[in-house]
């Protein structure tokens, strides 16, 4: 007896269960579905990603409508297109034998007038990203005031995308005596905002504990200096010839980059991020699922919409602004009962996030050592040593056999396996002999490591004053400068504060956590053709220190190009150049990779 039989789910759901293959309800469905079909309630359901919460809400939600009426009566709200148009398959094909139900899809990226057409055929069921909801709304194109159920999926996910006030005009523009269902990974205080305003007395579902990872998961992480972690990313992944994975950077100019590094280098890899049209996401997204991508690389508002099963990592190559969202990205692996492995590249200035984040898991890290040479080498050749042993032979080859032993001649079976495993063995070692990347020392949690030649002095708000040999001659303003040091150090939007900029130089805050980062890469860089010089300053981390410091400054001999060079041997001023979005371009220093061994694809 198939178990979804007792939940209550009638014939033409049963069916449509039966087709796809599913036997037995997850957790989540478990506890959902009865409890929706035999109650007109508002529900909480906290459930990791990849916990069947498709399901749970889809089941019920056919079941109750009518589908004679041919009006709207169910309002889905998720966060992004891909996600909208993956929750639209599937509640189309769990209605499969159910005559007269119509589901459409509301999604920015698409005519709105098509979509309006297709709402004003009959749409019993819409799903729908927030924007172009409101949109439709906006417009007159869609009627919701007489819905009785709405479900908002991943909804922290849609509160941290900045839905807020779409989600709250939407939901006003319901009737006050609807169903309301949410769905969520985590309850962070804008979701409870949402349930405590537009939901009465909500009954909540718990599948393991609030906020809790999948146990099906197992964390890692991985300590690197600021400027090797594509060097780390790229030996994780020699380290795991069958690696299946999705790559998570912060910003889509990163997820680029960092793709065409891994293309360049002859993996299968790819990008995926908002900058891409709808038929270039789709594209990457059909070849990711054929497994023709091995590594994809994404940010997190375009990952929202991946739905694959056996994806093996999940890499962090940076953490989230959002601690909380880490739970979102390690959610894409362990799923359907199967096992996966979350890795974190982590600098030594990020290290305490690693405690905050097994706080909210619930869950321990393991530290692991970077993979030196010679245990990739290893790796890669039993690797090689098991494909060879597994392959199929095509009859075919026997046309050419007497071609093959006649150009081997008399070498011998233990000089044939060495030249042809050497072939693979050789471009990696030789790679790896030229790779130096140091492996950093571990530490206690919290211990303080700074290579600056005095600790950092800590003001009473827990930040570190900076002396910066760029100001407003260099054509920059807080803003800019701002921007600037925030990409230029790949911070979180919070954790660069008080810019102070001056004629010839500037100050600024960060965490104590983030000083050696700081210090360690604007000491390394150029700009405009001129070294960059910071310092941490002595003053106490208020604005008012500026002139202290500069005076300190002006007793030092003066060099040329760095601070304190005279205007005329400065190189003339010019603008600073922005991108797309009116960020400053950070400053790119050119690298040679060598002798790379590529990926054989």
């Amino acid at each position: 007896m198939n178990k979804f039989e007792e939940l209550g789910l009638n014939e033409s759901l049963l069916s449509a269960i039966q087709d796809l293959g599913f036997e037995t309800p997850s957790e989540v469905q478990e506890k959902a579905i009865p409890l929706l079909l035999q109650q007109d309630t508002d529900i909480v359901a906290l459930a990791q990603t990849g916990t069947g919460k498709t399901a749970a809400f889809g089941f019920p939600l056919i079941q109750k409508l009518d589908p004679n009426d041919r009006s709207t009566q169910a309002l889905i709200l998720s966060p992004t297109r891909e996600l909208c148009l993956q929750i639209t398959n599937e509640i189309k094909q769990y209605s499969k034998y159910v005559k007269g139900l119509h589901t459409v899809a509301v999604y920015g990226g698409a005519s709105i007038t098509e979509q309006a057409r297709e709402v004003k055929r009959g749409a019993q069921i819409i799903v729908a990203t927030p924007g172009r909801m409101q949109d439709m709304i906006n417009r007159n194109y869609v009627n919701i005031k007489n819905i009785q159920i709405c479900v908002l999926d991943e909804a922290d996910e849609m509160l941290n995308m900045g839905f807020y006030e779409d989600i709250t005009s939407i939901l006003s523009d319901t009737p006050e005596e609807k169903n309301t269902w949410l769905f969520s990974a985590t309850m962070p205080i804008e979701v409870a905002r949402i349930a405590k305003e537009f939901m009465k007395k909500p009954q909540e579902i718990t599948v393991g504990h609030k906020n809790q990872g999948s146990v099906n998961v197992t964390h890692e992480y991985y300590i690197a200096g600021a400027r090797d972690r594509y060097s780390v990313l790229k030996r994780l992944a020699d380290m795991n010839p069958d690696i299946f994975s999705v790559i998570f950077c912060r910003t889509k100019r990163d997820t680029q980059a960092v793709a065409e590094k891994l293309i360049e280098d002859g993996y299968n890899a790819a990008a995926l991020h908002g900058d891409l049209s709808q038929a270039q996401r789709d594209s990457v997204m059909k070849a990711f699922r054929g497994r023709q991508i091995q590594m994809l690389v994404a940010t997190d508002v375009a990952a929202r919409g991946i739905d694959v099963d056996d994806i093996t990592h999940v890499i962090n190559y940076q953490l989230p602004d959002e601690i909380e969202t880490y739970n979102h990205r390690s959610g894409r692996t362990g799923r359907a009962g199967k096992t996966g492995t979350s890795i974190v590249i982590v600098t030594k200035s990020e290290y305490r996030k690693i405690s905050q984040i097994e706080r909210i898991i619930k869950n321990k890290f393991i530290e692991k050592p970077i993979p030196s040479g010679k245990e990739i080498c290893e790796v890669q050749l039993i690797h090689l040593a098991n494909k060879v042993k597994e392959v199929n032979v095509d009859p075919e080859i026997e046309n050419y056999l007497p071609q093959i032993e006649a150009s081997l001649g008399d070498i011998t079976k233990e000089e044939l396996i060495k030249k042809m495993f050497s072939v693979e063995f050789n471009r990696f070692i030789e790679y790896y002999k030229k790779q130096d990347i140091l492996q950093p020392q571990g530490r206690e949690r919290g211990e303080r490591d700074s290579r600056n030649s005095r600790e950092p002095r800590v003001s009473n708000d827990g930040s570190v004053r900076y002396f910066l040999n760029l100001g407003s001659r260099d054509n920059f303003d807080w803003m800019s400068l701002k921007d600037f040091l925030r990409d230029t150090l790949d911070l979180g939007r919070d954790d660069l504060f008080k810019v102070d900029v001056k004629e010839g130089f500037s100050f600024f805050n960060t965490d104590a956590e983030h000083s050696e980062k700081v210090i360690d890469i604007l000491n390394n860089i150029n700009h405009e053709g001129r070294r960059v010089n910071v310092e941490i300053s002595t003053s106490d981390g208020g604005r008012n220190s500026s002139r202290r410091d500069h005076n300190r400054r002006n007793d030092r001999p003066r060099t040329g190009g760095g601070f304190g060079a005279k205007s005329s041997d400065r190189r003339p001023e010019r603008s600073f150049r922005r991108n797309s979005d009116d960020r400053p371009l950070r400053n790119e220093r050119s690298s040679t990779r060598g002798d790379r061994p590529r990926r054989s694809k």
